[in-house]
């Protein structure tokens, strides 16, 4: 994992973590069936990572590009706070998001695996990637995690939320 020196610090402040869903959530494949319905496979390391972090008081949300519904039905079964599809614009949606919710943009984290995450990653406090992100996306991170996505990274973020809050 990627560590920079005031990383812990930076882990304490984080009042919301948000992330992308395909390749960080998942592992990036889209599986579809003969009659076109899509389904994407979740970790459930990931999940109970997630369920923890909520219970010590971090938000969680969830900001995807895609449109599948069963990235719904995973956010309700976690009791993730907020799961938005289709978004063209992740870092206006999440500016929004947190003006709304009187959540300052220093005390966010998250977690992005490609190019359209790059913009929102500039503006928060803890940009994360999975380590199978795109290699810009990790020159942007200021956390790179040993875990690919929809394979721990998420879980790895969350343990590293957790303990910080510990220590």
């Amino acid at each position: 994992m990627s560590l920079v020196p005031d990383l812990n610090e930076r882990l304490q402040r984080i009042r919301l973590l948000a992330m992308d869903v395909d390749g960080v959530l998942t592992d990036g494949g889209v599986y579809v069936f003969e009659n076109g319905e899509e389904f994407r496979r979740f970790d459930i390391k990931d999940g109970l990572g997630l369920k923890r972090v909520m219970e010590r008081g971090i938000q969680v949300v969830w900001i995807s590009a895609g449109s599948c519904e069963a990235t719904l039905t995973r956010a309700k079964n976690l009791g993730v706070q907020g799961a938005f599809l289709q978004v063209e614009d992740k870092a206006q949606f999440l500016e929004q998001y947190c003006k709304q919710n009187a959540i300052p943009l220093e005390t966010v984290a998250y977690i992005g695996d490609d190019l359209t995450d790059l913009k929102i990653m500039q503006r928060v406090t803890l940009p994360c990637a999975p380590a199978d992100a795109d290699e810009c996306v990790k020159e942007a991170a200021l956390l790179i995690t040993t875990k690919p996505g929809g394979h721990g990274a998420v879980r790895e973020i969350c343990d590293m939320l957790i303990h910080s809050r510990e220590v």
